[in-house]
């Protein structure tokens, strides 16, 4: 697929992609005419990058961990410093607490549109 249904599937922008694809984070096919071609699994890969941006984690941090995202895992140590694992911990802990303040946020709406309901 081309850049801009990458970037339609995934709602971001075309400029970000081109991003990604210098940080080392997705690599597209080049054709014989120099268009780039995306093969549909980046639709998933580029959602988890912005999930993970998202969260707060840096691209150089992102690019280490984007082995664990896929189906064959092959995960190099050599590169994990002191510093990047507490980011990591930090940042899952982080996460966590961001889950927890969602989900409680999601059961009080599912209970307000439940009292709501049971009154039309």
């Amino acid at each position: 697929m081309r850049i801009g249904e990458l970037a339609r599937l995934t709602e971001t922008p075309p400029r970000l992609l081109r991003y990604y694809e210098q940080q080392g984070l997705i690599t597209p096919r080049r054709e014989t005419n120099g268009y780039r071609d995306y093969d549909d699994y980046l639709v998933d890969r580029v959602l988890q990058i912005r999930g993970l941006l998202d969260a707060g984690l840096p691209t150089r941090i992102i690019k280490q961990i984007l082995p664990c995202l896929d189906s064959l895992r092959t995960i190099h140590f050599a590169d994990a410093t002191p510093e990047m694992i507490a980011t990591l911990e930090s940042e899952t802990e982080r996460m966590t607490r961001r889950i927890q303040c969602l989900t409680r946020n999601r059961d009080a709406i599912l209970e307000y549109l439940a009292a709501v309901k049971s009154l039309a």
